[in-house]
């Protein structure tokens, strides 16, 4: 039996159910997760707390979303990548709980980088793509503090990298 911490937010799980069952239900499956590009680490943790590198919407066979969101990609596409760089996240997270994500006590921080036009400002909303994707899979323990911020560029051409901060249980 499982006795892992259970994310809750009232009214929005089933009683008992644990966040790897939530994501069954969701019908949402995790990437296998994304090796770094360059001489970095994927994470690093120090006690309870886990520091994720950035993260963008590629998958290790390469797939993903690129482009800069105002010129060549919209709203909708930046929400859709903003969702997939959470899935990486989510795996990258699985992977180090060990396949029970269940162990997060409570995401901490995102960090997030919007690749996008000058005259485009609704990054927030590009990021919110994630911060619902965490709520839905983790109800309140999903909701971090944030910030979103408009760049000119990031690596591979993708429109969104997030750094993420989280705790687990020890």
């Amino acid at each position: 039996m499982n006795s892992s911490p259970k994310a809750s937010s009232p009214g929005s799980f089933p009683s008992g159910q644990s966040v790897n069952e939530r994501l069954v239900s969701l019908g949402i499956e995790l990437p296998d997760p994304f090796m770094p590009i360059a001489r970095y680490a994927a994470f690093r943790r120090s006690g309870a707390i886990v520091q994720l590198s950035g993260q963008g919407p590629i998958l290790q066979n390469g797939d993903g979303i690129f482009g800069k969101i105002g010129r060549e990609l919209t709203l909708e596409d930046g929400v859709k990548a903003s969702r997939i760089t959470a899935l990486n996240m989510l795996a990258q997270a699985n992977s180090i709980c060990e396949g029970d994500l269940g162990r997060i006590v409570q995401w901490i921080k995102i960090t997030a980088y919007v690749n996008c036009t000058d005259d485009f400002f609704d990054q927030p909303a590009v990021i919110d793509g994630a911060s619902n994707l965490l709520y839905e899979v983790f109800g309140d323990v999903g909701l971090a503090a944030r910030a979103a911020v408009g760049v000119n560029a990031l690596p591979m051409n993708t429109p969104v990298e997030i750094q993420a901060e989280f705790e687990v249980s020890v």
